[in-house]
């Protein structure tokens, strides 16, 4: 056993100080923080996807009824147990799907029952509001435009009654 001279510094550290173990627990906090952030939230994306094929699927309709010089709804209530929600006007050869991705989306008209279609070229300012869960996204048209999601202010203007289009212009959707 080797032993050292009196003031000398040959003494060998064991161990970690508490300086070198508090450095990495803030690493391994701040790594933790960032990937939870990275992380999406299931609802949210599966309520991004929905949303982005009820667009899909209103434009389609949209552009037949206006092809077909057709008058089309679509109406967010089921039409028995093998559709979620109706177009109405369409021919059968032309039916969309008419089921949610998602068992558990609940759609809502802002200020009517339905959405109008069709035939005319401009149909006024109208808007969706999808739900999963305790998340919600709302989609819309100025009339003009073709319909988009809604985001910012302009959701939150919607969502309390007035329709506002994807443009940020705020106008009453019509009761249908």
């Amino acid at each position: 056993m080797p032993i050292s001279a009196p003031g000398s510094k040959a003494r060998r550290a064991r161990g970690f100080t508490l300086l070198e173990l508090m450095v990495v627990v803030a690493m391994i906090a701040i790594t933790t923080a960032v990937v939870a952030f990275a992380i999406p939230d299931p609802s949210s994306t599966r309520l991004e996807r929905e949303a982005a094929r009820l667009i899909a699927l209103l434009e389609s309709a949209r552009t037949q009824a206006r092809a077909g010089a057709m008058t089309v709804l679509w109406v967010p209530q089921p039409n028995g147990p093998e559709a979620d929600y109706q177009f109405l006007g369409l021919p059968p050869a032309l039916m969309p799907p008419l089921k949610w991705l998602e068992s558990d989306v609940k759609a809502e008209v802002v200020g009517g029952r339905s959405i109008v279609l069709g035939p005319e070229p401009v149909i006024g300012a109208q808007s969706v509001i999808l739900r999963v869960e305790d998340k919600q996204i709302i989609v819309g048209t100025d009339g003009l435009s073709p319909f988009a999601v809604i985001t910012g202010n302009e959701a939150e203007d919607d969502a309390a009654g007035p329709s506002a289009g994807p443009t940020g212009e705020v106008a009453n959707a019509p009761a249908r």
